[in-house]
């Protein structure tokens, strides 16, 4: 059993440890093909934005121009391509896992090429992190599509994650006030926590508007488990007691994660009452939509929905009652996600076990919004010297943009 990635106080926003910058990429500018640009690629002079997220599971692109420090969606991309298929068992990415992803991310190339995108971060996690030619897919990557991506370090993608659920981290509706936050991001081959003092956070809803001061980690940890690693090494009866096989996931997260103690200190809020989780997952998305009895998918309602624990177990109960093919017809879940959700369900109910609260938040949004949120925050700023000339800090950062504008004209990123 593969040992979680060590936990300790978070840093300063911008460092990362762990997996660095695949091919040397600074991660916000791709210097593949270049893309060329209409004159006004958002119809309106302003700048468009790009985040691309590669997970384990899923490829997801966001395309945003930024307003008053708002971001505002122009367009969404989301595709299941299970890149790291396999790799539990062979620590290696699969051929045709690859090609999946390879299909999504021309895709998401086009699109931004199309939109004409200037600022573009595009990251890849967990499946890329863990496998033996996970950089060599990188460089593949590159060569095939112009897009250059970076492997972010475990770290850095619990630190994108909190900064874009900073808008739910307001324990709005909630009595008494919460005063820390557990942020929980499932993905495919890993799952990141992150515990937050909800008094640094924002007080105000807002969407995606980018903030001088961003919610960060207290504490942090990586356990290397995610839906489709805890599916494939826990694969579903097809008869037989299923509550069993789902009490199995759930004991086999706790093991990795009880010895944890850093957070320790966040202890009392819980046992007070006063801490709630956020939890920004698909599987996670999909009961809420199960628990809303949604005839389709509706992100506008899922978002920011507040759940007690109870009524996850409720729906949790309904899915293992189902059975597979039955979860392949809920219209939340469908066939990509029939033999995740449960996965996914089961790393959910063995946080709750060790971390006991009556609310989780939903969250649709997470490390995308996070990509964005911290271009946003990267912009560069002129200064004046002394006698209104220009200072060479003020040079530096002119022809630092000067650069910039050629390198821009290059590469992709994800989706809501």
């Amino acid at each position: 059993m593969q040992a979680p990635s060590k936990a300790r106080r978070s840093r300063p926003a911008g460092s990362s440890s762990g997996a660095g910058p695949a091919n040397g990429a600074s991660g916000e500018r791709s210097r593949g093909r270049r893309f060329p640009q209409p004159r006004d690629p958002a119809g309106e002079g302003q700048v468009l934005y790009a985040a691309l997220d590669l997970g384990t599971n899923n490829c997801r692109l966001m395309i945003a121009t930024l307003h008053n420090s708002q971001f505002k969606i122009v367009e969404a991309f989301s595709r299941i391509v299970r890149l790291g298929e396999g790799l539990s068992a062979s620590g290696r990415l699969d051929e045709r896992a690859m090609e999946r992803a390879l299909r999504a991310l021309k895709i998401c190339a086009e699109k931004i090429e199309k939109r004409g995108v200037t600022r573009i971060r595009a990251v890849a996690t967990q499946a890329c992190r863990m496998a033996r030619n996970g950089r060599d897919f990188i460089a593949r990557v590159e060569r095939e599509t112009g897009l250059r991506l970076t492997i972010i370090s475990p770290e850095e993608e619990a630190r994108l994650s909190v900064m874009g659920c900073a808008s739910l981290l307001d324990g709005e509706g909630l009595t008494p006030k919460p005063r820390a936050a557990l942020v929980m991001d499932v993905g495919g081959g890993s799952t990141e926590l992150s515990w937050v003092e909800l008094a640094a956070a924002p007080g105000k809803r807002t969407d995606l508007k980018a903030s001088r001061i961003m919610p960060r980690p207290r504490f942090w940890i990586s356990l290397p488990v995610g839906v489709v690693t805890l599916a494939e090494r826990f694969p579903e009866p097809e008869r037989g007691d299923t509550r069993a096989w789902f009490e199995s996931m759930i004991t086999d997260v706790v093991e990795r994660l009880k010895d944890f103690s850093d957070a320790d200190s966040f202890r009392d809020a819980f046992d007070c009452g006063e801490a709630y989780i956020v939890g920004t997952s698909g599987a996670i998305t999909s009961l809420a939509g199960m628990h809303l009895r949604l005839d389709r998918y509706d992100r506008s309602r899922v978002d920011g929905l507040w759940m007690q624990q109870s009524q996850c177990q409720d729906v949790i109960a309904r899915l293992l009652d189902l059975g597979r093919s039955g979860r392949e017809l809920e219209p939340c879940i469908g066939r990509d996600r029939a033999d995740l959700v449960l996965a996914g369900a089961a790393i959910l109910e063995a946080v709750q076990r060790l971390w006991p609260c009556q609310s989780l938040r939903v969250a649709d949004r997470g490390l995308r919004e996070g990509l964005l949120l911290s271009m946003a925050r990267k912009r560069p700023r002129r200064r004046r010297g002394r006698g209104g000339g220009k200072s060479r800090a003020a040079e530096q950062t002119q022809n630092g943009q000067a650069q910039n504008s050629q390198a821009q004209k290059r590469a992709p990123e994800d989706a809501l």
